[in-house]
C-alpha cells in the first residue's frame, strides 16, 4: 500500500513546526508528552468536550479527511482513552453508583476515535479499531491490506493514537516496565537500567492501493508473539524472501530500542544475526515507548525515505547510504514483534489523459 499523505501529534515538534530542521526536544523524566497543536480544525463546541486521546486522534486526522475522500477508517490503539476510562470507575465510587457523567464513559471506549472522525467527516464507509496491544498498528495494516485485496476500498485512513494515563503509568511503572528514576531523553541508551520511558501522540496514514505520487510505500508487514530468536530472525528472512529481498537491500534498520536493559537484548541479537553492517536508526528516544510504537516509526521512516533529513541522535550506527529502504522491527514488553518494510516508491506512470 502506499502513503499518500501524513501527520504526527507526538512529543516532538511533528506537527506544527519543521521537525526536521530544528534540534529535537529533550526530556528528563519517565514521560514523554505530547506537543498538542491549537486544533483549528475542530469546532471549540465539541474540542472542549474531548479527552485527550480524542483531541490528538482528531487533531491529527480531520486535517487529511478534509482534504483526501477515504473509503474506511481503521484506528489502532490500546492506551487511548484509558484516562477517561479511570475517571468514570472513580466516578462510580465517587458518586456511589448514582447518576453518573456519560462523558468519560464514551469517551473511555478504544473505539471512540474512529467513531468520532466518521461522525465529523461524515464517513459512512468502513469503520474498524483494533487494540491489540503492541500490535495494534500492525493489525491495521493487515486490515487495509485486505480491503485493498479485495477491491473493497481504494483509499484509507489509517492510524494509531495512544495516551499516558497516570493511573496506568503507575501501574507499568511497578511492573518494571517504565524507569524509575529520571532520564534524559538523549542519554536514554546509555542509562543501562529497567523500563523505558513512557510516550504519547497519534500517527495518522492516508493510504491507497495504488501508487499515485505517494510519499512512501509500505512494502509488507508481520508480527509474532513470544517468539524464540530463531523464530524471530526466520520471520524476518521470510518477509525479505518474500519481497524479492536480501539483507543488503536494506539500506537501513528502525530498532526500537527503549533502554531497558532487559528487553533492548532483542534488537542487539536481531542487528548482529542478520544485518551486522547495516546502519541502525532509533525513535523511542524522540517519541517514547507506546503499544502503538511502530506507527510512530512507520511516519519517521515513511518521511525519511521521501527525503527529509536524519536527526543525528537518532543514528546508534551510522550509514552513508541514501535511506531508500528501511526495516522496521518492534517488540512492546518483549513479548509482541512486529516488521514494517518502508520503502521510497517508483515514480507513478501518469494515467492516459492526464
Amino acid at each position: 500500500m502506499f502513503i499518500k499523505d501524513l501527520t504526527c501529534i507526538s512529543p516532538q515538534r511533528t506537527f506544527e513546526g519543521d521537525f526536521f530542521q530544528s534540534e529535537p526536544v529533550i526530556y528528563t523524566g519517565s514521560q514523554l508528552i505530547a506537543i498538542e497543536p491549537a486544533y483549528e480544525s475542530i469546532p471549540n463546541s465539541q474540542l472542549r468536550r474531548m479527552g485527550k486521546s480524542n483531541r490528538m486522534a482528531t487533531g491529527a486526522a480531520m486535517p487529511l479527511l478534509q482534504k483526501y475522500k477515504t473509503d474506511g477508517i481503521i484506528i489502532g490503539t490500546t492506551d487511548g482513552g484509558m484516562e477517561d476510562c479511570h475517571r468514570f470507575l472513580n466516578q462510580i465510587i465517587q458518586y456511589q453508583e448514582g447518576t453518573l457523567t456519560p462523558t468519560n464513559f464514551v469517551q473511555g471506549s478504544p473505539s471512540s476515535p474512529a467513531g468520532g472522525l466518521a461522525l465529523m467527516s461524515a464517513n459512512s464507509g468502513y469503520n474498524n479499531t483494533h487494540s491489540n496491544k503492541g500490535l495494534s498498528f500492525e493489525n491495521c495494516l493487515m486490515d487495509a491490506d485486505l480491503l485493498f485485496i479485495e477491491a473493497r476500498a481504494k483509499s484509507l485512513l489509517v492510524g494509531c493514537v495512544e495516551e499516558i494515563s497516570q493511573a496506568q503509568h503507575r501501574i507499568e511503572t511497578l511492573a518494571g516496565y517504565i524507569k524509575k528514576e529520571d532520564v534524559s531523553s538523549d542519554k536514554l541508551y546509555s542509562s543501562k537500567t529497567p523500563g523505558a520511558v513512557n510516550g504519547e501522540g497519534a500517527a495518522m496514514f492516508v493510504v491507497e492501493a495504488k501508487n499515485d505520487n505517494a510519499l512512501a510505500e509500505i512494502v509488507d508487514f508481520d508480527m509474532i508473539s513470544y517468539p524464540s530468536r530463531e523464530d524471530l530472525l526466520t520471520k524476518a528472512d521470510a518477509l525479505l524472501k518474500r519481497n524479492g529481498l536480501t539483507t543488503d537491500d536494506v539500506d537501513a534498520l528502525m530498532l526500537g530500542f527503549s533502554g531497558d536493559v532487559n528487553t533492548d537484548n532483542w534488537y542487539h541479537g536481531f542487528a548482529k544475526d542478520l544485518f551486522p553492517q547495516t546502519g541502525i536508526l532509533s525513535f523511542k528516544n524522540l517519541f517514547g515507548e507506546t503499544p502503538s510504537a511502530s506507527a510512530f516509526a512507520t511516519w519517521f521512516a515513511a518521511q525519511l525515505v521521501s527525503g527529509k533529513p536524519v536527526p543525528e541522535m537518532t543514528f546508534q550506527r551510522w550509514s552513508s547510504r541514501e535511506l531508500k529502504t528501511i526495516l522496521i522491527y518492534n517488540h512492546y514488553q518483549g513479548n509482541q514483534h512486529g516488521f514494517v518494510l518502508v520503502r521510497k516508491p517508483a515514480p507513478s506512470i501518469p494515467q492516459r489523459g492526464k
